[in-house]
Order: structure tokens, then C-alpha cells, then sequence
């Protein structure tokens, strides 16, 4: 037997190493074509309306569609950026995902992330019950197709109605109209289910397959389907990279296919397809089987993934063993209502709360569930280990850090525990804590739980988050110039720096990153009563100063002699060259641990209102396209990172009141405003766009997450209950709320006149009533006072 099908008969262990307008005329043929037997078991109407019934997971899926919005993206040939949220079923922070595929990106990689679907794009190739962070490379690929099929990567894709789309927290529906056949998708922790109700036919197929890089596939019996992923990278499926495809009836015919990359020419003579055989090893390896069906007749799915067909079998019968769909959806639809009516809200349009539950629902896109307690798991070193507790993957900390962990913090702290577990058992087997992307945040979680009061051995993960920031060798990148300059500086380009200039360091960005991530160390320290180390980070949290430049007023770039880069241009965004996806502009605020300082730089309270206005107002006109920088106000950049607290600076510079009226504004022109209602302003980044939306529609937002410290804004809703994980509630009360009525007048906390423009968890960790009463003007007194600011690294308030 081949050395590749022999692997299947054994364990292998897991080395980790805009509404579009629809033609008519397809409209039409969908809606009359589609069969009549599909009201049979359909689960799309829950019984019971709740919070859960608000969400929409197609939420996100596309991309914002007013010009005065979007700036100059996207690049030629390239699509305009969405949140890349994909509208499958999951449960919260669940590995495993049963999701829609119309990206192909097999055969290209348009947006820079392998995610599976995009809310524009007219034709369905496939649905996925794989785990990878962006489902777009998943396997195997699953698709129900009536007639003829051709094999990947030109699938037989199909026409779908979106009118028959349904998406809902644990559940995805759809109609694909070429196929005349009904797509239903639920999902269990370590599970997905599909449900094909297929047309009348003696050719009703079923087609599953891995990837390009290829594997194994088996045809078991009359109702299995089992194979391995073995070419390319095996981690890109958290759950491992085997699957398991069994069907609740048998098929009554079969075979296998691969892809021949040898066959030099075109079309006829490039595949491998052999009716009944059974095993099949290479690139696109997969299996095709075949049903009879009447009109209406159903065939279920289930999906398991493990690191071996053993287990993956295993979790099939201990999550699901008796296939019942519709069992399934509901627990899944339950184990959401439960987390989301822990924030109840009201008031609000319906569009408001809709993209409020649904932006809830992405939020727990990340990090991913692993391994419950008891199940095994492969480490960072290679060893297969059972979990003595739910165990995490990596936290996005460019990305969530700023601001979902926070949101962890306050709704399930019992949960940040586990996160901050995860981290630091991974740092062990690694050697060193988890990074994300750029810059070195993973101390903004610890830090933060800690000062909310989260109970941990932080000394344990002090010891890795210090080795992180002092060893040369570790995961900070340029820290030995960055310990000794106190800057990082850039490369000047061969030729010039015609943007977007993707090369270079991002040497005044990443200054600006480490500075932040050492506040927060200092702070770790001296709780650890580290006073040593706690003066040394200290004075490495004001290496943000080396890299401004007081003749021009911004951040800037420097060479490796010191000099400032020239020329310099503020409005340019770059992707690597003295910034990180942003431009000058965007990049002057990137110093949440120290505003006031920024507030200093700059000339006192006056100048820096000034040039924050001057951000919000002048107009975007780079010559260079920046594929992030969507969702604009002047210059600011909702779409990306680098400047999602600007908004909310205001609040140390005594105008709060800007802040108020700015995230009302981006919350009503950022979200859901094309046509679709769906839209994001660029990336969610596995919940961080969602998260902003989120705290921000209550009402604050926590622009250092390693502080205790939450910003008042604007809330959109009159009430807010949110159940915190402690059992308290933080009311927020909205009185004569409404859409013109943004501007808070006057605050009481807890029946107490409240003048601060922020509140601390300190004062809500025990429960809280804040009552915020709203007005349609400002109230430019209130929160003006200079010791009413938020606290700063420079305690000198001007």
C-alpha cells in the first residue's frame, strides 16, 4: 500500500507547528425554482424572541459603499475591504466553525486574509466545518451539487438567493439556486452539521475535499468519508488535521478524485477521478458521493475534526450522537441567548440593536477555544497533553488587545483566567510570551485583569513578560536598538518612499508600541514590588518622545544616525516604512498611556484641541493607497488599529463633549450604513472592530486596556444592563436620549454628581448606576476641569 493511504489506517499526531442588486431575472428563477419540500424540519424561526434574536452574523461580511467614507482604497484589482466576519455557525470563541465559502482562495488571495466569504460575491463554492481563523482555508470543503460537478479548484459553484439567507448566532441557511437545494449549518462545540434538502434527482451529490496542499481521503463503508491533511501547513485547523464526514443515510454510489499537477496541459487530463475507488492521496485529494432523492428529501452531514480518526470519530458520538439537527441548533441558539442577555439593552432603533448583538456576537470570535478541560491537545512543543483546564489559542493582541479583552474582563473573568493561563503555559513551552503582529502587547491583559481585580500568579507571567521586553532573542523585534537609542530608527529607501512603501521597520511605530507595552510592565512590576525593574520600564514608557519631531508636530521616522527622514509627509500612509498601516496623522495618537504628555509635546490643552480637530477635519488626499484605511472622518481611520481611541482623547484635553458627538458619529456612519446594512469599515480582526462598537454603544470605551480606566462617549441605547462575570450590574442611564440629544448635561453615580468624564473600575466593580442625562447641545463645562482628566504617566495636568 502507499506509504500516504497507510496513514489512514492509523493515528497521526498533530505537529503544531452592499446588498449587491440582484438581476431580476435570477431573483426570480430562485424563488420559483427552489422546491417546495423545504418547510420540512426547517429550524430558521425560533421560538422565542430575546436578545439572541437581534444578531445577525452577516454583520460585517461587507464593506462600507459612500466614497466620502472610503478614501482611495482599494489598490486596482483588488476588492474594497470589509470586516472579513464570516456568517457561519459557531459557539462562542469555538474552534470550530461551520461556515458558507464563496472566496476562492485557492486560486487567489485578494485581501491579504484567507477568509471564507465576502457579501458581494454572487456564487457559492462550498461550505466548511474546519476551524482555521479565517475559514477560507479550511478542510475539507463540502458542497451539495445536482447534476454535473467539476472537481476543485474549479468548483461547481452555484447561485445563491439572498433572499433566503439566514444567518443567526449557531445557525446559517441558504437556497442555492442552480442546485434547486437547501443549505442549513448548525454547530457544536467540536462539531459541524449540514444539511442538504436536495430536489428531486437520481444525482444528488455530495463533493468533499481537502485543499491544494493535499492529503489523504478515504471512503468508509455506505456513510463515511474520512481523511488527513498532510501537505502544507497542519495547524492551520486548531482541532487537528483529521476529519471524519459521516451521512445519515447511505449514498449509493462513489468515488475518489486528486488533482495531477504533472499532467503538463489544460482541462481534459489534469484530474484523477475513478468511480468506486476508495483511497486517494495528493493535491485537492477528496470524494464525491451520490444519493437518489425525492423533492424534499433530506441528508445530514456531521463533521469532526481530531488528531487522529479515532478521536475525531470519538467527538462526533460524545457531541452529537444521535444526529439531530435541529437539537443541535437549539443548543447552540441557547448557549448565545445565554451570554447575550448577560447586557440587556433598551432603547435604540432596531437597526441600532441589531448591529449591537450582532457586533456582541463577533466579539467572541476570539481567541479560540482549544481544549475543554479533559480533552488533548498538541502544545507549542509538540507534545500531545490533556488540558487541565479550558484551554486557549493566541490572543490577537494588536488587535483585541486595545479593547475585547477589556470586554472579557468585565463579562467573564472567569474565562480572562483561562486566556491568561493559556498564554503563560504556551510561553512556557516556548520559551516566550505570545505577540501579536506588531508590538508586544500581551502585558496589557495582564496588567488589566490585575488591576480589575482577577485573581492570577502574575510573578509567574511577570517572568516571561520581562524576558519578552529585555532578551534580544525574543519576539521583540530591533529591541536591542530600541534599549539602546530608546527608538527604533527606519531605512531610508534605495530610490524613494512613493507610498505605500511597504519595506522599512516601522521604526517610530513600533517605539510607540514598546513604550506603551513598558507602562504597563512598570506597572506589573512595582505591583510585584520589582522597584528596580519598575524605574527602568518607566523610563523606557517616554522612548515615545524620541521619535517627535517638535518642528513638524508629529511623529516621525529616523535614520539610524538620528537624523529625521525627509522628505516627510503626515497624510501618506505606509505599511512598514517609520509607521504600521497608518499614516503620520493616525500614528501621532498612539500614546493611550501617556496623553497628557502627548498633551505637553504638542503646546498645552489649546494646541493639542487644535491638531485633534485638525485630525477629524482635514481631508484625505494621499497620494498612496493604504488597503486598511477605510472609514473615514477627515483623516482619522476607523478601519484600522492604530487610531481607534482618538475619538476619545478629548476627554483629557477638557472637551469631552467632541468626544461625544465623534462616537455618535462613527457609530451611525461606520457600521451597517451601505446598502446592505451589513457593512464594516475594514477588518474586524477576529472581534476588535466589533468590540469597539460594542463598548462604545454603552457608552465608554477603554483607551488603555492595561488601565483601570473607562472613557465616556455617547450611549446610543436609554439603558443598559450589563451582568458583569462578578455578579454585579453596571446600569448606564440614558434620560432624554435620543439622536440629536448626544451631549451629556449633567452625571450622577450611584445618586452622587459625577464632573468626570470617565469612571474607573473601582467605582463600578461592586455594581453601579450611572445616570447620564442628554441634552441636544453641549455642555462645554462639564468635564472640563483639568482634574477631571483621566490619569497619565505625566501626573502634571495643564
Amino acid at each position: 500500500m502507499n506509504p500516504s493511504l497507510a496513514r489512514l489506517r492509523r493515528s497521526v499526531s498533530w505537529t503544531h507547528s452592499q446588498r449587491t442588486a440582484w438581476p431580476l431575472a435570477l431573483a426570480v428563477f430562485a424563488l420559483g425554482s427552489i422546491g417546495v419540500g423545504y418547510a420540512k424540519n426547517d429550524s430558521t424561526s425560533p421560538p422565542a424572541s430575546s436578545a439572541v434574536d437581534e444578531a445577525n452574523p452577516l454583520v460585517g461580511t461587507a464593506p462600507l459603499d459612500r466614497q466620502e467614507l472610503i478614501g482611495n482604497a482599494p489598490p486596482p484589482g483588488e476588492p474594497l475591504y470589509s470586516g472579513m466576519t464570516s456568517p457561519g455557525a459557531s459557539l462562542p470563541q469555538s474552534a470550530t466553525e461551520a461556515t458558507p465559502v464563496n472566496v476562492n482562495v485557492d486560486l487567489s488571495y485578494p485581501t491579504g486574509v484567507a477568509m471564507s466569504y465576502y457579501y458581494a460575491n454572487p456564487t457559492m463554492i462550498g461550505f466548511t466545518g474546519g476551524g482555521s481563523t479565517y475559514g477560507g482555508r479550511a478542510a475539507p470543503m463540502i458542497m451539495p451539487v445536482v447534476g454535473d460537478w467539476t472537481m476543485p479548484p474549479n468548483y461547481a459553484q452555484s447561485y445563491y438567493d439572498k433572499a433566503s439567507e439566514k444567518a443567526s448566532p449557531g445557525y446559517y441557511a441558504v437556497d442555492l439556486a442552480t442546485f434547486h437545494t437547501r443549505v442549513e449549518l448548525t454547530a457544536t462545540q467540536r462539531t459541524s452539521l449540514m444539511r442538504f434538502t436536495f430536489p428531486e434527482s437520481h444525482r444528488s451529490n455530495v463533493i468533499i475535499n481537502l485543499r491544494r496542499p493535499g492529503g489523504d481521503v478515504e471512503v468508509v463503508g455506505d456513510r463515511t468519508i474520512r481523511g488527513v491533511t498532510t501537505g502544507g501547513r497542519v495547524d492551520n485547523d486548531a482541532d487537528g488535521p483529521w476529519f471524519v464526514a459521516e451521512f445519515s443515510r447511505p449514498f449509493v454510489r462513489f468515488g475518489t478524485f486528486r488533482a495531477n499537477h504533472e499532467h503538463q496541459g489544460y482541462g481534459i487530463g489534469d484530474q484523477d477521478v475513478q468511480t468506486d475507488r476508495r483511497t486517494v492521496s495528493g493535491s485537492y485529494a477528496g470524494a464525491y458521493v451520490t444519493f437518489d432523492t425525492k423533492a424534499g428529501e433530506q441528508v445530514l452531514v456531521r463533521v469532526a475534526h481530531g488528531h487522529s480518526a479515532d478521536e475525531a470519530e470519538q467527538r462526533l458520538r460524545d457531541e452529537d450522537p444521535d444526529a439531530n439537527f435541529d437539537r443541535v441548533h437549539a443548543q447552540a441558539r441557547a448557549a448565545w441567548a445565554k451570554l447575550f442577555d448577560r447586557v440587556e439593552v433598551t432603547g435604540g432603533t432596531p437597526k441600532q440593536r441589531m448591529l449591537f448583538y450582532s457586533t456582541l456576537y463577533h466579539s467572541f470570535a476570539s481567541p479560540r477555544l482549544i481544549a475543554r478541560k479533559g480533552d488533548h491537545f498538541t502544545g507549542e512543543d509538540g507534545r500531545v497533553q490533556v488540558a487541565s483546564y479550558d484551554r486557549y489559542g493566541p490572543v490577537p493582541f494588536w488587535d483585541t488587545g486595545r479593547n475585547q479583552i477589556t470586554l472579557l474582563m468585565l463579562l467573564e473573568p472567569n474565562v480572562v483566567q483561562d486566556i491568561m493561563r493559556s498564554e503563560l503555559d504556551r510561553a512556557r513551552e516556548r520559551g516566550y510570551m505570545d505577540t501579536s503582529f506588531h508590538g508586544d502587547h500581551a502585558v496589557f491583559l495582564y496588567d488589566g485583569a490585575w488591576q480589575r481585580g482577577i485573581p492570577f500568579d502574575y510573578a509567574a507571567a511577570y517572568e516571561y513578560l520581562r524576558k519578552n521586553a529585555t532578551d534580544p532573542k525574543g519576539p521583540r523585534g530591533y529591541l536591542a536598538e530600541y534599549m539602546k537609542n530608546g527608538w527604533i530608527s527606519d531605512i531610508l529607501p534605495p530610490a524613494n518612499a512613493s507610498p505605500p512603501y511597504a519595506d522599512g521597520k516601522a521604526g517610530a511605530a513600533t517605539t510607540l508600541e514598546y513604550a506603551w507595552d513598558d507602562h504597563a510592565l512598570a506597572d506589573v512590576a512595582s505591583r510585584l514590588g520589582k522597584a528596580d525593574d519598575a524605574k527602568m520600564f518607566l523610563g523606557r514608557a517616554a522612548n515615545y518622545r524620541n521619535v517627535f519631531d517638535p518642528a513638524v508636530g508629529f511623529i516621525r521616522g529616523r535614520t539610524a544616525d538620528g537624523k529625521w527622514i525627509s522628505p516627510f509627509d503626515p497624510g501618506e500612509p505606509y505599511y512598514n516604512f517609520m509607521m504600521k498601516e497608518a499614516s503620520g496623522w493616525s500614528t501621532l495618537w498612539l500614546v493611550p498611556h501617556d496623553v497628557q504628555g502627548l498633551i505637553d509635546l504638542l503646546g498645552g490643552r489649546d494646541a493639542f484641541n487644535a491638531k485633534l480637530d485638525a485630525f477629524f477635519s482635514t481631508p484625505y488626499q494621499p497620494k498612496g493607497i493604504c488597503r486598511d484605511c477605510t472609514g473615514l472622518i477627515g483623516q482619522y481611520v476607523q478601519g484600522n488599529q492604530p487610531d481607534q481611541q482618538a475619538a476619545y482623547l478629548y476627554a483629557w484635553s477638557g472637551q469631552p463633549w467632541k468626544t461625544q458627538a465623534l462616537a455618535r458619529r462613527i457609530l451611525d456612519e461606520m457600521y451597517g450604513s451601505d446598502a446592505s446594512g451589513y457593512a464594516f469599515p475594514g477588518m474586524d480582526d477576529q472581534g476588535s472592530t466589533s468590540s469597539w462598537y460594542v463598548l462604545s454603544a454603552m457608552g465608554f470605551y477603554p483607551v488603555d486596556p492595561a488601565s483601570p480606566d473607562y472613557i465616556l462617549g455617547s450611549p446610543i441605547f436609554d439603558k443598559v444592563r450589563l451582568h458583569m462575570g462578578n455578579g454585579k450590574v453596571l446600569e448606564i442611564v440614558a434620560r432624554n436620549n435620543s439622536a440629536k440629544n448626544m451631549y451629556i448635561q449633567s452625571a450622577t453615580l450611584n445618586g452622587k454628581p459625577w464632573t468626570k468624564p470617565w469612571f474607573s473600575h473601582a467605582d463600578i466593580a461592586n455594581g453601579a448606576t450611572l445616570v447620564l442625562t442628554m441634552g441636544p447641545e453641549p455642555n462645554k463645562a462639564w468635564g472640563a476641569d483639568p482634574h477631571d482628566a483621566p490619569s497619565s504617566m505625566s501626573g502634571e495636568r495643564k
